[in-house]
């Protein structure tokens, strides 16, 4: 039986290193894995990724450039994926919305909500690990990524962000973690990565 999971954090909360790892302890486990990414996952989707990243533009034409970008990944590759009886990991679905448009913009949720139900009023993900690290912790990280050169490119314009408009993200994530707790599992970030990998083994034995 195919399933939809979901990470997502703050820029440097570390979900992305644990993502390839996490998928492939499940492909050990003879399931058909397909990881993909948002904003991206389809030729217009990473067109559409690169100047969200990088131009400069309004609270509600970024919104709408994330969910249309979304609708094309859902009906391109999550959709497809699923219906044939693939397991599907992303790297971010539209919990990072609510959290970077809405808690980090200030876009207004019930907008969000609406978006949502139009782009995918039939699918959310079956579970959601959401990897919370402190502000600071996440920064540090971001910082000594980019001088290592470890991300391959300079920050772009999210990660350029101050760090209150992270506190707001990372609020944004709680109050979506309270709204719909029983697809959530909270990791904490900030410990060692065997520590987390150990939490994400029980997780895999879990499902």
């Amino acid at each position: 039986m195919s399933k939809f999971i979901t990470f997502e954090g703050v820029d440097g909360a570390g979900k992305s290193t644990h993502l390839a790892w996490f998928a492939e302890a499940l492909r050990q486990r003879g399931l058909d894995v397909v990881v993909t990414r948002e904003p991206g996952g389809t030729p217009l989707g990473e067109q559409l990724r690169e100047i969200l990243l990088h131009q400069p533009m309004s609270i509600g034409t970024e919104t709408l450039l994330m969910f249309a970008a979304r609708l094309e990944h859902v009906e391109q590759v999550i959709k497809p994926a699923l219906g044939a009886g693939k397991w599907v990991i992303s790297d971010r679905f539209s919990d990072a919305s609510f959290a970077y448009q809405g808690g980090g913009r200030g876009m207004d949720w019930d907008k969000l909500r609406q978006l949502e139900q139009w782009v995918h009023p039939d699918l959310q993900p079956d579970l959601t690990l959401f990897f919370d690290v402190p502000v600071e912790v996440a920064r540090k990280r971001l910082r000594m990524s980019d001088r290592a050169g470890t991300n391959n490119t300079s920050l772009d314009r999210f990660e350029q962000e101050q760090s209150d408009f992270f506190e707001r993200v990372r609020a944004g994530y709680h109050k979506r973690v309270q709204q719909n707790p029983h697809r959530y599992v909270v990791i904490d970030a900030a410990q060692s990565l065997e520590t987390v990998k150990d939490k994400l083994q029980e997780v895999i034995s879990a499902i």
